[in-house]
């Protein structure tokens, strides 16, 4: 690829419907940094080894993405947890701030101007209230995706309905068979979020209900984390069965 092809990949065709309206499906290298950013987004922390793998590339030619990615500052590195025998750590990427707004373009600016205004007017309870509404919503249209008979199947479930949301979730299985973890790698409200933390005390209780299952959310983007991760034991009885 050409230094002028790279100039011509920018932050706002980076990814989401941004991308999609400009990209020019015959620019290959450009698409394929697409899905390296997703596979970031959905996936990360995540090393390069595992990006070449999922994609069936060589390790230069995603390192040659990244360095892109990086540059135009949408992926940066995570260390994780030492590994070898040597005890470097793992070097990993996650997607940064600038690549999530890129994703959610400028509605949640417009959604937090909303809610102060309804804080400000109507107190804490009416965003609550508001919070709880939303997520109705939600609730209703997934509870006929998320039907299996166990949990780790719902969990499944529920990740593929959210990443059709645009929230690139995944499923993780932790602790052998006794948790999953349910990670969604987007939020297009995070930094709304951030500041009003009842969106995602709203969303915990709808998955909840939507698996049968108690949930503990560990970490959320809105937070500071990479991804949002929900903790789900799966070998408690399911609630919602007769039994």
């Amino acid at each position: 690829m050409t230094d002028e092809a790279d100039r011509r990949w920018t932050v706002g065709e980076s990814t989401g419907a941004a991308r999609r309206a400009s990209v020019d499906p015959t620019d290959h290298d450009s698409t394929t940094r697409d899905r390296v950013l997703q596979l970031i987004i959905a996936e990360g922390p995540v090393t390069a080894a595992a990006l070449a793998a999922t994609l069936g590339l060589s390790a230069a030619g995603i390192r040659r993405h990244i360095g892109c990615l990086e540059d135009a500052d949408l992926v940066s590195v995570h260390v994780g947890r030492p590994t070898g025998a040597r005890g470097r750590p793992a070097r990993a990427y996650v997607a940064t701030d600038r690549a999530h707004s890129a994703i959610s373009g400028g509605y949640p600016d417009l959604a937090a101007q909303a809610l102060r205004f309804l804080a400000d007017t109507a107190g804490t309870a009416a965003v609550e209230d508001f919070a709880n509404r939303r997520l109705e919503d939600l609730e209703r249209r997934y509870t006929p995706k998320v039907t299996a008979p166990d949990v780790p199947g719902r969990v499944q479930q529920l990740a593929d309905a959210l990443s059709e949301d645009g929230f690139a979730a995944s499923v993780r299985p932790v602790g052998g068979a006794l948790t999953v973890q349910l990670c969604q790698g987007h939020c297009p409200v995070q930094h709304v979020a951030a500041e009003f933390p009842q969106l995602c005390d709203a969303e915990s209780r709808v998955f909840s209900r939507l698996l049968g299952s108690h949930t503990q959310r560990l970490v959320t983007l809105a937070n500071g984390g990479h991804v949002c991760t929900t903790n789900v034991p799966v070998t408690r009885p399911d609630p919602r069965s007769p039994s």
